[in-house]
C-alpha cells in the first residue's frame, strides 16, 4: 500500500548550515567550505561570513585577506552581525593588501554590537577601555561589557572587575571587582584568574589566603596570563612545600562557574 507511505511523517530535511558547522567544529574545514560556497554565491550572508572568516584565518584554504575582505563585505553589507564583526577584526589588524583601518573597524564592531552580538560588544568594550585606537571612555566600555558578560563572554566579566577595582567610570568597589573576576576566572579567563589570585593574596574584596591565591595564580599561568607573574614570589614564600603542592593539585581541577553578580 504505497499510498500509506505518503501519510507517514518524514524526518525534517537536514539544515546544510548546521551540517557545515558541525563539520567545521570537527576540524573538517574543507567539507564545511564545500557546503558554504554555493550558499554564499547565492547570497546567504551567514555562509559569506563563514567563508570570509576561513580566508582570514587560513582555515581549510590558504590565508587570503583580500578574498576574506570580499566575502565579509558582502555579509556585512547585508547586515549580518558576524560578518560585520569578522570584517572589523580584519580592518583592526590589517595584513596582506588590507590596510589597517581602526575607524572603520570601530564602526563595524558597533554595528554588530547594536544587533546584540556579544563578541562584538566585548571587543568594542575593550577598544573603549584601552584607548589606543579610540578615545578612552570607561563609561561606554562598561555599557558594552555588561551585555557581553551576561551573554557569557568571560573576558568582559574580567574587564568589569577591572573597572570596579580601578574606579573607572564607576565608584571603587573591590568586593564587586573580585566577584566579577571570580565569574570570569571560573569560566576560563586567565586574566580573571590572575586578578582573583592577587585579590586573595592582598585580601582585596575576598578573604586573604595565600593557598587560594596560589591556586588561582597557577590557573592563570596555565592559561597564558602574564598578570600572574608579579605575585608568585610573595605567595609561595608564605606557604609550606606541602601547601604549595596542595594548591598545585587544586589548580588542576575545573571550578564550577560562579554566579554573575547582580
Amino acid at each position: 500500500m504505497r499510498w500509506l507511505e505518503k501519510l507517514r511523517p518524514r524526518p525534517p530535511a537536514a539544515d546544510p548550515m548546521e551540517e557545515a558547522l558541525a563539520a567545521f567544529r570537527a576540524g573538517d574545514h574543507a567539507t564545511a567550505l564545500a557546503v558554504w560556497e554555493p550558499l554564499a554565491r547565492a547570497g546567504d550572508a551567514r555562509a559569506q561570513a563563514n567563508i570570509g572568516a576561513c580566508f582570514a584565518e587560513g582555515l581549510g584554504v590558504a590565508r587570503d585577506p583580500s578574498l576574506a575582505e570580499r566575502w565579509l563585505q558582502l555579509s556585512a553589507a547585508a547586515g549580518h552581525a558576524a560578518g560585520q564583526r569578522n570584517l572589523a577584526a580584519l580592518y583592526l589588524q590589517g595584513g596582506g593588501d588590507i590596510a589597517a583601518d581602526p575607524a572603520r573597524a570601530q564602526q563595524l564592531y558597533r554595528a554588530a554590537a547594536e544587533q546584540g552580538d556579544a563578541l562584538a560588544q566585548d571587543m568594542l568594550s575593550w577598544l573603549l577601555l584601552e584607548g589606543d585606537l579610540l578615545p578612552a571612555d570607561p563609561v561606554e566600555a562598561m555599557r558594552w561589557a555588561l551585555p557581553a558578560a551576561r551573554a557569557g563572554v568571560a573576558a568582559s566579566m574580567t574587564r568589569i572587575g577591572m573597572l570596579h577595582h580601578h574606579a573607572l567610570g564607576v565608584e571603587r568597589d573591590v568586593a564587586l571587582a573580585a566577584a566579577w573576576w571570580r565569574a570570569g576566572a571560573t569560566r576560563g579567563d586567565a586574566d580573571g584568574a590572575a586578578m582573583l589570585g592577587a585579590a586573595h593574596q592582598l585580601g582585596a574584596g575576598v578573604a586573604r589566603g595565600p593557598a587560594l591565591a596560589l591556586e588561582w595564580l597557577l590557573r592563570a599561568e596555565a592559561g597564558g596570563s602574564a598578570l600572574a607573574q608579579p605575585f608568585f614570589a610573595a605567595v609561595r614564600a608564605a606557604l609550606s612545600p606541602e601547601a604549595r603542592q596542595a594548591a598545585a593539585e587544586a589548580a588542576r581541577t575545573t571550578p564550577e562557574p560562579a554566579e554573575l553578580p547582580a
